[in-house]
C-alpha cells in the first residue's frame, strides 16, 4: 500500500472514533477546563489559570491522539520573558504550544475570539492579549497591556506569518511580533512546529491521528538589531526553517 492510500484509509477509520467518542469529549474537556480556569484565575492567580489551559491542551492531544516530541526545552530560562515566535500551520498548533511548550505565556489573539463561549471568557480571565486591528490608537492600547503583563518570566507568544500556511512552507512574516519584542526590549524565542498539518487538515474537525514536534531554539538577542527590524525578521525565519521536515 502506497503513502496515499495508508493516509486515505487512516482518515476513514478513524471518523466514528472522532465523532462518537472525541467529539462528545473535546466539548466536555472545553467545558469544564474554561469553567476550570476561570475560577483558578478569579481565586488563586491567572498564572494559575493557565495550567488548566495546559490541561485542556495536553488532554486533546491525548485524546486525538497526538505523540509530540519536545527538543530544546533547555534553551527556556525560567525566569525571563520572551516573545515567542513560531510557524504556524494549522488549528491544531494551539494544542502543541499550549501543551507541551514548558514556559507561562500569553497569546495575542483577535478580539472577536473574546465571544466565544466559555474559551472566550477563560481566555480573557488568564490574561491572554486580544488585539483591536480596527486602528493605531488600539494597536498602542495592545502594546501598553503587553508591556504589563510580560513580566517574571511570563512571555507573549504570536505567529507572524499572521495566518496558517497548512503546509511546511512558510507565509511571509508580519512585522508585529518583532516590532513588540524591539519596543519592549525583550529576547525572541523561536520556536518550530513539526507535522502540524498532517493531523489537522484544511475543514471542520478534519482529524487523523499521528506525531508531532516541537522545536525550542535558542534565544535571538535584539540588541543588535535596534535599527534592523528586517534583519530580526530574517535571522527568525531562517532559524524556525531550519527545523522543517522538507515534505
Amino acid at each position: 500500500m502506497d503513502e496515499k492510500s495508508f493516509v486515505a484509509w487512516k482518515f476513514w477509520l478513524y471518523q466514528p472514533y472522532k465523532w462518537l467518542i472525541f467529539m462528545p469529549l473535546m466539548l466536555v474537556n472545553s467545558i469544564v477546563f474554561a469553567l476550570l480556569a476561570i475560577i483558578m484565575s478569579l481565586c488563586v492567580s491567572p498564572r494559575a489559570g493557565s495550567l488548566m489551559g495546559k490541561t485542556w491542551a495536553l488532554i486533546t492531544c491525548w485524546l486525538t491522539p497526538v505523540s509530540v516530541k519536545v527538543k530544546g526545552q533547555n534553551n527556556i530560562s525560567e525566569k525571563k520573558s520572551y516573545v515567542i515566535v513560531s510557524n504556524h500551520q494549522t488549528g491544531f498548533d494551539i494544542f502543541l504550544l499550549y501543551g507541551y511548550l514548558p514556559i507561562d505565556f500569553k497569546w495575542v489573539m483577535k478580539k472577536e475570539l473574546r465571544k466565544l463561549p466559555f474559551i472566550g471568557l477563560a481566555s480573557e480571565k488568564v490574561g491572554h492579549i486580544f488585539i483591536d486591528r480596527s486602528s493605531p490608537r488600539a494597536a498602542v492600547q495592545t502594546l501598553e497591556e503587553a508591556k504589563r503583563k510580560l513580566v517574571n518570566g511570563t512571555s507573549v507568544l504570536i505567529f507572524p506569518e499572521g495566518t496558517r500556511s497548512r503546509n511546511n512552507q512558510m507565509r511571509p512574516f508580519k512585522k508585529g511580533a518583532f516590532k513588540l519584542a524591539l519596543d519592549l526590549d525583550l529576547d525572541i524565542l523561536p520556536v518550530t512546529i513539526q507535522n502540524s498539518h498532517k493531523i489537522k487538515r484544511a475543514g471542520f474537525m478534519n482529524l487523523v491521528p499521528g506525531n508531532a514536534g516541537l522545536v525550542v531554539h535558542p534565544m535571538i538577542k535584539t540588541g543588535g538589531f535596534k535599527d534592523d527590524i528586517s534583519g530580526l525578521m530574517i535571522k527568525a525565519r531562517q532559524v524556525i526553517e531550519s527545523e522543517l521536515p522538507s515534505d
